[in-house]
């Protein structure tokens, strides 16, 4: 019987519009295909890699700053070349992925649980409350993102331990993008869920006397959730390019576990000397995974939209 009822699900998501929708796209069809395998390749990137970037077993200085096979004087073995280390390119890429793509969804979902929070607190109790939570959001946004994120870098590095830094470089990186990221979130979860609470589904449930935290949880929560999930999308590739600006400022991820923004750095200073590979496979790489993740990001925009179908 619960394999009827899943099957009978699934049969109903591929006779949706939004399925439908998906499948007509084929901007939606590439954008996922580009970001499923970037997400798989940097998810499994200690097995698919070519190269174990952080063996220092491995790695050989005299194969630093290697240019690609495919010129005069690359080697086979390394088919983007190699860094100022003698790292292969490809595979510091891979894994460089995987700790960016690690700091965008885990600073989207604090993010979201703060903003989703806040703004289902914010619109159905009202009052006070609701002056209180916006008015914080407000001053929030006169300031720019980069910034909040660079304070709360700078503050968490003169409260930690000089010999802590590297330890908990990655977390206070989330915390400070997630924290700067929550209003937009708030405000459109207050605003749908004005709308929510005026329904009869909700002013029932109050009647029959159902607490108000179940109500904003079964009731009203799922239906703010479409627009919530485009707003993540979008926000994912932010995330990635303020990890990314963040690491090339230098107050990112130590170079000891390199991100993409950390390899772009590293490889903005050889530049100009001709050793160009080693800062445009990064750059690209980037490139690549934020234009696949914001054109899905758009899709899913006009699909959960009926106005816009």
């Amino acid at each position: 019987m619960e394999k009827s009822v899943e099957k009978s699900r699934f049969e109903r998501f591929l006779d949706s519009d939004v399925w439908h929708s998906f499948k007509s796209s084929p901007v939606a069809v590439c954008s996922s295909i580009v970001t499923l395998v970037i997400i798989l390749g940097a998810t499994f990137a200690p097995v698919l890699a070519p190269h174990d970037p952080f063996d220092l077993a491995v790695i050989d200085i005299m194969d630093s700053s290697l240019p690609p096979s495919w010129s005069d004087e690359g080697d086979p073995r390394f088919l983007l070349g190699t860094d100022d280390q003698g790292r292969d390119i490809l595979s510091t890429i891979m894994h460089g992925a995987r700790i960016s793509l690690f700091v965008g969804f885990a600073s989207v979902v604090f993010s979201m649980i703060i903003g989703i929070t806040a703004g289902l607190v914010s619109g159905y109790v009202g009052g006070r409350t609701d002056a209180f939570i916006m008015r914080i959001a407000d001053i929030q946004l006169s300031f720019p993102a980069i910034l909040i994120a660079l304070l709360i870098d700078g503050v968490a590095r003169g409260i930690v331990p000089s010999e802590m830094h590297e330890d908990v470089a990655v977390y206070v990186l989330v915390f400070a993008i997630g924290i700067s990221g929550w209003v937009q979130y708030a405000r459109t979860v207050r605003g749908s869920t004005l709308v929510e609470k005026g329904k009869e589904y909700v002013q029932a449930a109050r009647v029959i006397g159902i607490r108000p935290g179940t109500i904003l949880r079964r009731h009203i929560l799922p239906n703010v959730m479409g627009p919530v999930m485009v707003i993540a999308t979008i926000h994912l590739a932010v995330a990635i390019i303020t990890e990314a600006t963040l690491s090339f400022l230098g107050v990112g991820v130590p170079p000891t576990t390199p991100s993409l923004g950390t390899m772009i750095r590293i490889g903005n200073e050889y530049l100009f000397s001709g050793e160009w590979w080693i800062t445009i496979f990064p750059g690209a790489a980037l490139v690549i995974l934020v234009l696949a993740v914001n054109l899905l990001g758009d899709w899913l925009r006009d699909a959960l939209n009926p106005k816009l179908r």
